[in-house]
C-alpha cells in the first residue's frame, strides 16, 4: 500500500511539474493561494515560476532561519521554499532541497539557475530516507509534505537523525479536525491532494514526539478548509519542533 501511496503522489506531482497545475481540491490561482497562506508580493516576484501553489503555509515567515545556516528543505518540488530560504542563509550558507519527483527536482534546479542561485542544490530521494549524515543541517523546512508520506513516524525520525542538536524545523502541515471516511482515504485525487494521508491533529502532533521533538504549535488556520479544500474537516497547522 505505500507504494501504490508513493506511486499515486509521484504521478500526480510530475503532472504538476510539467503541466503547472496547483494542488488541493479548490480552483485558485497558484499566487492567489499562496499570498491567502501568507507568502508577500516580494516573495513572490522572488520565486517566480517557482511558486505552484502547493504549500499550505509559510515556514520561512515564522521560521528564524539565520545566516550562515544549512537549511533542508523536506519535499521541495519547484523550489518555492529552498529559494527564498538561500537568500536568508547568504553566500556563507547553504540550501538543500530533497524531492522524491524527478521532474520537481528538475523543475528546480531550473529555477534556482535562472536566478543565479549557487548555494542551493536539489536531491532526488524520499525524504522518509534521507541522503544526508546525521546531524548536519541546522535547519529544516518543510510546506505541505509530511501528510503525503505513507510513514510519517520514519519521516520524523529520519528528520531528527540528520539535524544537529539544538536545531529547529519549522512546518506547516495539512491535519484532520475529524476521521476521513475509508472512501475518501482511498480517494486518488484526495492522496496527491494533500487530504486523504494527513492525520488526525494530535495524532501528528503525537508523530512528532514520537521522534524526540519538543513541540510548539505557532499558528492554526482553519480557514483554509473553506478557502483550498471545499470545506473538508481540516486545518493547517503551523509548528515548531526542536531536537
Amino acid at each position: 500500500m505505500a507504494q501504490d501511496i508513493k506511486k499515486i503522489v509521484k504521478d500526480a506531482y510530475k503532472n504538476i511539474a510539467v503541466n503547472g497545475s496547483s494542488c488541493g481540491c479548490g480552483c485558485n490561482t497558484a499566487k492567489n493561494i499562496s499570498k491567502s497562506i501568507g507568502y508577500s508580493d516580494e516573495e513572490l516576484k522572488i520565486v517566480g515560476e517557482a511558486n505552484l501553489g502547493l504549500g499550505c503555509g509559510n515556514p520561512l515567515a515564522f521560521g528564524k532561519i539565520k545566516e550562515g545556516d544549512i537549511v533542508l528543505d523536506l519535499g521541495s518540488g519547484a523550489g518555492i521554499d529552498a529559494i527564498l530560504a538561500a537568500k536568508k542563509v547568504g553566500e556563507k550558507g547553504k540550501v538543500i532541497g530533497v524531492d522524491m519527483t524527478e521532474e520537481m527536482i528538475d523543475k528546480a534546479k531550473e529555477n534556482a539557475k535562472k536566478r543565479n542561485i549557487k548555494n542551493i542544490e536539489f536531491l532526488l530521494g524520499e525524504i522518509e530516507k534521507l541522503p544526508l549524515e546525521d546531524n548536519s543541517v541546522d535547519t529544516i523546512i518543510t510546506n505541505c509534505v509530511i501528510n503525503l508520506t505513507p510513514d510519517k513516524a520514519k519521516t520524523f525520525s529520519e528528520a531528527y537523525r540528520v539535524l544537529k542538536r539544538g536545531g529547529s524545523i519549522y512546518l506547516s502541515d495539512i491535519v484532520l479536525l475529524r476521521e476521513l471516511t475509508e472512501e475518501q482515504r482511498n480517494n486518488k485525487e484526495l492522496i496527491s491532494g494533500c487530504v486523504a494521508g494527513a492525520l488526525l491533529r494530535d495524532d501528528y502532533l503525537n508523530k512528532i514526539k514520537g521522534a524526540g521533538f519538543s513541540v510548539k504549535v505557532l499558528y492554526e488556520n482553519a480557514g483554509i478548509s473553506k478557502q483550498q479544500y471545499n470545506g473538508m474537516p481540516l486545518e493547517s497547522i503551523m509548528v515548531e519542533l526542536t531536537k
